[in-house]
């Protein structure tokens, strides 16, 4: 972010906190919307859109020095909402490709890739983002502005940044009509070494998978 981008921010601080929650807030009811499973067709396409354009908010806060709250402790927020309904929705409507392999962090050398789910992923993302909407709807805005940066940096960010490589991967698998290794072969129970990914049986045309999630492969 540029020195006069930094200013603007702290000339408006309630400028920079009002574009981050709308940002936020549109992700929450777009990703709660697309778990309903009223359009299937189409949720690959938009999950990949909303998942970027969350991302855009996370890159403003990640670029903005440190926000530090008002208040040494964290206000009690009450009970958690429950995210588990909306990622077994997430899970039913993805299933034919919410597991995908993952490293989760690029700078540890030889790293094993693991298996993660895009349900688990997007649920996740949607808890941290929610617990810091709670503090922005009570009037504590900063309180909201340094937990979403905090988050952003120690959980949502690369939480939401793996399954957009994932969805992102997927709809380029199908648009450039290329086959994608059996999903069979990947278990979150379990580490997937390089090898075990080398391994994984039989191939699944992209074609198959192309329609039931609205998508379209290159003729």
């Amino acid at each position: 972010m540029s020195d006069a981008t930094l200013n603007a921010v702290k000339d408006h601080p309630d400028d920079f906190a009002v574009q981050i929650s709308d940002q936020i807030e549109s992700f929450l009811v777009a990703v709660a919307e697309v778990a309903k499973g009223d359009e299937p067709d189409s949720a690959v396409p938009f999950l990949l859109l909303e998942v970027s354009q969350l991302l855009l908010a996370g890159g403003r806060l990640g670029a903005h020095e440190d926000i530090v709250p008002d208040e040494r402790y964290e206000p009690d927020l009450g009970p958690e909402p429950d995210v588990d309904d909306l990622r077994q929705k997430l899970a039913t409507l993805l299933e034919p490709i919410d597991v995908y392999s993952e490293v989760f962090d690029p700078y540890e050398p030889r790293k094993a890739p693991v298996a993660c789910r895009i349900s688990d992923d997007l649920a996740d993302v949607m808890a941290d983002l929610r617990h810091g909407m709670a503090h922005y709807r009570s009037g504590r805005t900063t309180e909201a502005l340094w937990w979403w940066q905090f988050s952003y940096f120690s959980n949502w960010g690369s939480t939401a940044s793996g399954a957009l490589r994932a969805l992102q991967s997927l709809v380029a698998h199908v648009r450039l009509n290329q086959p994608l290794d059996d999903l069979d072969g990947l278990d979150t129970d379990e580490d997937l070494a390089e090898d075990a990914l080398a391994e994984a049986a039989g191939r699944v045309m992209a074609e198959e998978i192309a329609g039931p999630l609205g998508l379209r492969t290159v003729k």
